[in-house]
């Protein structure tokens, strides 16, 4: 099995001991605490130190998912410190990012996130590119749900996997719409995103879709699908254009 997860936020908002809970039972490898609300951020750090050890037998690969709303920037940076000394990938919205010199603080830990088309930037390969640059130490937190909505036809997402290929430290894995709530994969979405497995399958992929308690299981079933059956036909000579465009 490939290494895959949830976002505690998808699952329960801004309940992680919920969230937690109910993973527990399923095959989710992996887990994205999430604190999208900066409100949401001391409850976690909190309890963070105390479940430190039981996360790591637990799961293979633990990130964290950054504030999206916050009034001070260092001082958001200083926290988020904290948790990048413990070896966890931070994501962040490049349109959050005003102080890059707080934001190297975090070096490699900080994993910068492609975001939909609601947002002033960050969407493309292009738009990215200034970040990295003032950020040269981050990596790529690459949602391909986004890089869909923004761009249909998936060039934009091929774009941004091949300049920033030594980059990728994770994927987010859902679908989203125009108002930016992510939701279970449709069947185009599928097909859309089976091009990319055999490169996605390599990184942590965390799933954003907002299912229902029942429906946990089913979609980790779902995306490990896409993976391995995406991987499996480039290694037999198929999706030739998505295997050659990402090597």
């Amino acid at each position: 099995m490939s290494v895959i997860g949830f976002s505690t936020g998808a699952i329960a908002l801004d309940d992680f001991e919920t969230a937690l809970r109910l993973l527990a039972p399923t095959r989710a490898n992996a887990v994205e605490l999430s604190a999208l609300r900066a409100a949401e951020l001391p409850a976690l750090l909190a309890a963070l130190p105390l479940k430190f050890s039981e996360l790591q037998r637990r799961y293979k690969y633990i990130s964290f998912h950054a504030p999206t709303n916050f009034d001070d920037e260092r001082g958001l940076v200083q926290q988020l410190k904290v948790i990048a000394n413990m070896g966890l990938n931070i994501v962040v919205h490049p349109d959050t990012m005003h102080d890059f010199a707080a934001w190297r603080l975090l070096g490699a830990r900080l994993c910068i996130e492609n975001m939909d088309s609601r947002k002033p930037t960050g969407r493309t390969a292009d738009e990215l590119a200034p970040f990295f640059d003032l950020l040269p130490e981050a990596q790529l937190c690459f949602d391909v749900a986004h890089a869909r909505q923004v761009d249909s036809s998936m060039t934009e997402a091929v774009r941004i996997l091949r300049r920033y290929a030594g980059r990728l430290a994770q994927v987010h894995i859902s679908e989203v719409n125009s108002k930016g709530r992510h939701f279970t994969m449709s069947f185009a979405a599928k097909l859309a995103y089976a091009p990319f497995a055999a490169q996605l399958s390599r990184i942590p992929v965390i799933i954003e879709a907002m299912v229902k308690r029942d429906e946990i299981g089913s979609e980790i079933v779902a995306t490990e699908g896409i993976l391995t059956a995406g991987t499996e036909r480039a290694l037999g000579g198929g999706a030739r254009s998505g295997g050659m465009a990402l090597a």
